[in-house]
Parts: structure tokens; C-alpha cells; sequence
């Protein structure tokens, strides 16, 4: 399938998930983190859910990450540049949604792309050999480009993986693992 077309179809299918659906999805997601090879790193990216698009509950990998004493960035983005800046969380990160609806940092500790270890990143679809389908807006694909090279990719999604992906481009960063409820797929 072309990514519009898994785009339309994955945005109904998480439009039909009940909010307690999101929340059993969400836990057993973080619950499938504790098998990956990558809590001796030290920065952690994760995004902040868009609740209305019904994206996966970070709050339960946020509350391991806490727990493991890690370094956890969050982002504010730039529409205009599809750039983003990563701010430390700390307990007095003042958090504010966007025009998106994207809880974002107002302000804090600005880390630099370079350091980060781990990212977490938000996804509709994804297929057999890593590609993903995300909104279409190139965030993620310039965010991973800027990291270093051997920085872990880890999308998070509530479904199983699609076969193939028709219109994959060259710009596109291939992820290191997707973690659904049930599976973890290393690529």
C-alpha cells in the first residue's frame, strides 16, 4: 500500500480505540521495552501524545525512563523549518500544547541532537523491513538525520506491522525496532 493510503486507513482504526483501549495498548507497549538492549543508554527522546489523534500513551515509558534514572528529552517543534529543539524533562518543565495539540516544553535545558542515545517515535504504520508511516511532515526523518549515526530508532505503535510499504523514499529513516502491545520487531 502507498503511505496516503495507510495513512487514511490507520488513522480510522485509532479513531475507533476507546480510551481504555489506548491505556492497555500504551502499558503493555511499555512493558515490551523492558526486552530491548537499551537501558544502558543515557538520552532518551520521547514524544508528548496528541490525546485527540489517540497516539500511544508515553506516560508509562516515561515513568520506566524516570525509574532508570535516565536522561528524557521532549521536544518543541518548528512548522515552518519541520525542525525540532530538545528540552531536558525535569519536574519544573512547564509543558504547553500547540496549535497541534502537541504538548510541548516552553522552555528549559536545550540538549543538542548529537547527544541523544534513544528515540522514541510516534508512527501510524510500519512495515517488515522498518519504514514507517507517520503525518507526512519530515519531523522525525530530519530529527534522526541530525543524531549520530548508531542512535536507536524505536517506533511505538498499537497495530502489527503492515507487509510492505509501495512508496518508501530514500530520505526515509529505516527504525531499529517498532514495539506494538504484543511484539517486539527488530529490523
Amino acid at each position: 500500500m502507498l503511505k496516503k493510503e495507510l495513512r487514511a486507513k490507520y488513522v480510522v482504526l485509532r479513531k475507533a480505540l476507546s480510551e481504555d483501549e489506548i491505556e492497555e495498548k500504551s502499558l503493555a507497549i511499555a512493558n515490551e521495552l523492558l526486552r530491548l538492549p537499551i537501558w544502558d543508554k543515557v538520552y532518551f527522546h520521547i514524544f508528548l501524545p496528541i490525546t485527540e489523534q489517540k497516539e500511544v500513551n508515553t506516560e508509562y515509558i516515561l515513568h520506566l525512563l524516570s525509574g532508570k534514572d535516565k536522561e528524557i528529552l521532549v521536544s518543541q517543534a518548528n512548522f515552518d523549518t519541520r525542525k525540532m529543539k530538545h528540552f531536558l524533562l525535569t519536574d519544573n518543565t512547564k509543558l504547553k500544547k500547540n496549535q497541534y495539540n502537541i504538548p510541548e516544553p516552553v522552555d528549559g535545558i536545550e540538549v543538542p541532537s548529537s547527544k541523544i542515545d534513544v528515540v522514541f517515535v510516534p508512527l501510524l504504520a510500519f512495515d517488515a523491513k522498518g519504514h514507517r508511516v507517520g503525518y507526512g511532515k519530515g519531523f522525525y526523518d530530519n530529527l534522526l538525520s541530525e543524531c549520530k549515526p548508531d542512535v536507536i530508532k524505536i517506533g511505538l505503535c498499537h497495530f502489527e506491522s503492515e507487509e510492505f510499504i509501495d512508496d518508501v523514499f530514500e530520505k526515509d529513516v529505516q527504525l531499529d525496532y517498532c514495539v506494538t502491545p504484543t511484539a517486539v520487531y527488530s529490523f
